[in-house]
């Protein structure tokens, strides 16, 4: 149903579709979750489905990653990725099979990700794309220690893309989307 790209989306995409990470400041409501998603089925589609190289969208809270899943799905009506939404507070059975049966973008919230990872359910290393949605939230809340162990498990820099979003980019958002 887009009709028009918003000035956040036609900047991001000149640059995402391209595979040159970003680091984008934008407020909310200005486009920046659709940008990242068709950057990532867009770039997906191309050839990383077969190499089975996952996405991974990093979200502060629950109720983010369930609202980026939804638009995922909307999205996706006319593909066949498989998305997962992982976060806590739930138990681990639909989530630990949505995983068993393969997923192509996984969205989740930093605590129960690096859990499905240190338990074996989630393998990092397989991520060709990150996504650091609502970045200043998420460093806000305490979570940098989580995100830097998330992205020590990932492929390097040079072997996956990287997309940080933020309303605001402070030093820290610089930091970690240096890193």
């Amino acid at each position: 149903g887009y009709k028009e790209m918003t000035h956040v989306q036609a900047l991001t995409l000149a640059e995402s579709l391209e595979g040159w990470d970003v680091a984008v400041q934008s407020q909310t409501g200005t486009g920046k979750t659709a940008a990242f998603l068709i950057t990532l089925f867009e770039r997906m589609s191309r050839r990383d489905v077969q190499k089975k190289r996952m996405a991974l969208i990093i979200a502060p809270t629950r109720e983010l990653a369930i609202q980026i899943e939804k638009e995922a799905h909307a999205l996706n009506r006319h593909t066949d990725y498989k998305i997962g939404c992982f976060f806590g507070g739930v138990g681990y059975g639909t989530q630990l099979d949505l995983l068993k049966g393969g997923v192509n973008l996984v969205i989740g919230t930093p605590g129960r990700l690096l859990d499905l990872s240190r338990r074996g359910d989630l393998r990092l290393k397989d991520i060709g794309y990150l996504v650091i949605d609502e970045a200043d939230r998420l460093f806000d809340m305490g979570f940098l220690p989580d995100i830097k162990k998330i992205l020590r498990r990932t492929p390097s820099r040079h072997n996956r893309q990287s997309m940080l979003f933020s309303a605001t980019l402070n030093r820290v958002s610089h930091q970690i989307a240096y890193e």
